[in-house]
């Protein structure tokens, strides 16, 4: 279903949308309406139940007013929930042509309420059902009625930017593997650079002469290739440290030589979600000129059972030099985030790293689908990413490393070890395992977003299936705090 919005200064629907104090207080659109259906409205709302936030009234055959409930205090995530709520109400009524009275919002309300509200109907309208081969060319035609004030205006883009950025990444986990490949999303982030964006691809001849074999031992079961891709954006006039995000890229992953079991197994297609954050994240930064200097890096790779496969027991020598003892082959992330790390950190030596994957099962046995794991080196980084998860609704919760972890993950024979055998703390070993190849102490987070990234019943900005968790989180964080 498509959803158009429009600004005008007058009023052509029958459906008309108007803001009221909470508990129905509608002294505020008195203005708006004759004494005679104001009257009927005070009647019909003594029979109505005041606790919904959401409420149609019928004034006669042609004209429909639907009254929205504002609380005296939002946070603007309250008010892009609302949003969204209005959005799941006027489809659910049908209505595909409605008009939004801008001038009945209480002047105490979110400078920018109209702007948020709109966000959030958008987010939660997207869809995907490129391969329905029917598809229901559906449109809501939303018109605002009323003057842009200097910020909605200022805002705009930057709404337009998050909304791209997240469903863009949205569209990338929901893709099934056989459409999206290593070889397929490696085409699809070329075209970025029209954004402005530098692209730089890294296949196997490259990546075999730089040494990142962990990355490459993870992909040499399949026929698909396997891909380091960067992703930068200069929107800073200085030559400051950029910004560094690293995404995990496993396009689909059966386990390898350690096959999962079969049931759900269809769910691994979005084990690329950290790197989809990363590119929707970037291609928000373009789109509204983020004022900073950042780096995305993702590692994309197909981890398949095949005569070349990487087996439990082999030993490969990653790009930092360590070497690493592969006991699991399901335990592939830390692998490919193993060699990207490094080589983001050596390549830009940013200012400050932050990796997004679908590491672990674990997380979701702690955190469920409310929070995402956070595993952080640096208690600024991390205060910083949870202030901003707070405000955008994207939580996260920090989990602990600590040097007594590393037992569990060294190795008689190499240097570590890709799982803990003896059991317990998934997650944090993981984690741990990370933390080994920074090399050169740069502040650094791990986000693990296994039960953030997709949904099966939906959330409050957000349809079923790809969440695109991460991407309003991370602009938020470097909005706040680098720009």
């Amino acid at each position: 279903m498509t959803v158009q919005i429009l600004y005008k200064n007058n009023d052509n629907s029958n459906n008309q949308v108007l803001f009221v104090e909470e508990k129905y207080n509608i002294s505020s659109i008195k203005k708006l309406i004759s004494s005679a259906e104001f009257s009927y409205i005070k009647e019909i709302l003594k029979n109505n139940d005041l606790k919904k936030k959401i409420l149609s009234l019928d004034l006669n055959s042609k004209k429909r007013l639907i009254l929205v409930s504002v609380k005296k205090k939002l946070e603007s995530s309250d008010i892009e929930n609302l949003g969204a709520d209005f959005y799941n109400y006027i489809k659910s009524i049908n209505i595909n042509k409605l008009s939004i009275i801008s001038s009945t919002l209480n002047s105490r309300f979110e400078k920018n309420f109209i702007g948020h509200f709109l966000h959030g109907l958008k987010l939660k309208s997207y869809e995907f059902n490129i391969y329905k081969t029917k598809k229901e060319k559906k449109i809501i035609l939303i018109n605002v009625i009323g003057k842009k004030n200097s910020l909605t205006i200022r805002n705009e883009l930057k709404f337009k930017a998050l909304e791209e950025g997240t469903f863009f990444t949205r569209d990338l986990v929901s893709e099934p593997g056989n459409i999206l490949h290593p070889d397929e999303y490696a085409k699809r982030l070329i075209k970025l650079r029209k954004y402005g964006l530098k692209v730089t691809i890294y296949n196997k001849k490259k990546l075999k002469k730089l040494g990142l074999n962990a990355l490459l031992g993870v992909g040499q079961g399949s026929i698909r290739g396997t891909y380091l891709v960067t992703i930068e954006w200069k929107g800073s006039k200085s030559k400051s440290k950029p910004l560094s995000f690293v995404g995990k890229g496993v396009c689909f992953d059966t386990g390898g030589i350690s096959l999962k079991p079969a049931k759900f197994m269809e769910d691994m297609t979005y084990d690329m979600a950290g790197s989809a954050v990363v590119v929707g994240l970037m291609k928000n930064f373009a789109i509204r000129k983020a004022k900073i200097n950042a780096v995305g890096v993702v590692g994309l790779v197909e981890n398949m059972p095949g005569g070349n496969a990487q087996r439990p027991g082999d030993i490969v020598k990653s790009y930092s030099g360590k070497t690493i003892e592969v006991l699991n082959t399901d335990a592939e992330g830390r692998l490919v985030l193993a060699d990207a790390l490094t080589f983001t950190e050596k390549k830009f030596k940013p200012q400050l790293m932050v990796d997004l994957a679908t590491l672990t099962g674990a997380i979701i046995v702690s955190l469920g689908s409310e929070y995402a794991g956070l595993f952080s080196n640096d208690d600024k980084l991390s205060k910083q990413i949870f202030d901003a998860g707070e405000k955008v609704g994207e939580k996260v919760w920090r989990l602990p490393l600590h040097k007594n972890y590393d037992k569990l993950m060294d190795s008689k024979t190499a240097d570590m070890q890709n799982i803990n055998y003896v059991g317990g703390a998934g997650s944090t070993t993981a984690a741990q395992f990370l933390q080994r190849f920074i090399i050169n102490k740069t502040p650094w987070a791990h986000l693990d977003i296994a039960g953030m990234a997709f949904s099966k019943y939906g959330g409050a900005l957000n349809p079923s299936g790809a969440t695109g968790y991460g991407v309003r989180l991370l602009n938020k964080f470097v909005e706040d705090n680098y720009e």
